[in-house]
């Protein structure tokens, strides 16, 4: 009996099933973790991220069996699929300062009502809230259409879904959303000192691409490297009016 992982269930008011459905896995499945069996890496880690406990909390005697990894990286996923959404949904709630979101489209978050809702919330609650969405008439838009197989028209129909999605945000004080035309080696995902890092990989879909979880620190780490480059796209990017 993993007695850890059922404390942390309790704690958080879930259930074997709710898990279940959080990871896209059968609730058996789920019962024989809670019972000893240890997961693959990649559902312990979005076991861990759904729960917000360190994955050595959980299972610490895999922490003897791979090595640590570098400082600042709690978590990589292979995929960004395999990023439960629930993740999505905690990451950006428990933003208590910032919440700043990089990418082309980012569709597959304005496409989740709960998302958004979240994000709403967050940013009443006095959270400053910036989105950076490709520019759809940009030729970097056009370009990762190409870079993706499936044409500069559908790469840029997906950005202007997203914007049609995101701008009902700006009627919240505290969300801004701009327009890039920055070519992107990297979608960001933040929440205060919490990033989510999806790479990009040419000839792959977003979604395909490994993510990583990240925490800032004072100290220079990988998250400030993408921090730092955030901060630069935003300053030269133009606003986007309701």
């Amino acid at each position: 009996m993993n007695d850890n992982l059922r404390y942390a269930l309790a704690a958080a008011r879930l259930t074997t099933t709710d898990v279940a459905a959080a990871l896209a896995v059968d609730p058996k499945t789920v019962a024989r973790w809670v019972q000893g069996r240890i997961p693959y890496p990649r559902h312990r880690w979005a076991v861990a991220d759904l729960l917000q406990v360190d994955e050595a909390d959980l299972w610490p005697e895999t922490t003897r069996r791979h090595p640590a990894l570098a400082g600042g990286v709690k978590t990589i996923y292979p995929h960004r699929w395999a990023v439960p959404q629930a993740v999505w949904r905690n990451h950006f709630g428990a933003a208590r300062e910032e919440i700043d979101i990089l990418a082309y489209s980012a569709l597959f978050l304005a496409e989740d009502r709960a998302v958004l809702d979240t994000i709403r919330a967050r940013a009443e609650a006095g959270v400053e809230v910036r989105i950076l969405l490709g520019d759809p008439e940009g030729e970097a838009v056009a370009q990762r259409g190409a870079d993706e197989g499936i044409g500069a028209e559908v790469m840029a129909a997906r950005v202007k879904n997203a914007l049609t999605l995101y701008r009902p945000l700006l009627d919240t004080e505290g969300v801004d959303i701009r327009l890039h035309r920055t070519v992107l080696y990297n979608s960001i995902y933040r929440a205060d000192d919490e990033l989510l890092v999806n790479t990009h990989a040419y000839a792959t879909p977003a979604a395909d691409a490994p993510v990583m979880h990240l925490t800032s620190s004072e100290n220079e780490g990988p998250a400030t490297t993408y921090l730092t480059s955030m901060a630069r796209i935003w300053s030269t990017a133009q606003p986007c009016h309701q």
